[in-house]
């Protein structure tokens, strides 16, 4: 086919219709060589101007990135100042717990001493009173049976020498 349409194009470059395929070929080939021109000065435009379309595009990712810190910092404003708010109330709920807790102690000592329980003080108190007794009953103890192992042998010796009265 390709042989075909080669020997069509010979025929027709032959005659009369040569002439104007020359025309034809040569305004084709100018467009080609406008086209190619163009596509040049866009080139060195885009060149030219793609430093400065950068440089624009910086500033407003600049700019943008500037806004969106802004508004982040905004928000954690707005998270602190409300965690703060919670923690402050939180703060005061559970203070308030605590004094309700220490009345309800209070209270239950002043019923339990109306009642004649005796308070922890009372009771250490009791403690430390049967340890220092029982100390000192410890003390005359020992005293007590070192005077007793002391009479014993002079009572032995004493038996020794006296004579046995006879029944």
């Amino acid at each position: 086919m390709v042989k075909k349409l080669k020997a069509m194009a010979d025929k027709k470059s032959a005659g009369a219709a040569g002439l104007f395929d020359s025309a034809l070929a040569g305004s084709v080939k100018d467009s080609a060589q406008q086209i190619w021109l163009a596509g040049m000065g866009a080139f060195a435009k885009a060149q030219a101007e793609g430093k400065q379309v950068f440089e624009a595009l910086v500033k407003e990712g600049v700019a943008l990135q500037k806004k969106t810190q802004s508004v982040a910092e905004e928000k954690l404003g707005d998270v602190t100042t409300r965690m703060t708010s919670m923690a402050d109330d939180v703060s005061v709920k559970a203070g308030k717990q605590w004094d309700r807790l220490e009345s309800i102690f209070e209270e239950t000592a002043k019923a339990m001493k109306k009642l004649g329980v005796p308070s922890a003080k009372d009771v250490q108190a009791l403690v430390d009173r049967v340890d220092a007794l029982a100390a000192q009953v410890a003390s005359r103890a020992r005293t007590a049976t070192k005077k007793t192992a002391a009479k014993a042998p002079a009572k032995k010796a004493a038996a020794k020498r006296a004579p046995r009265k006879a029944a």
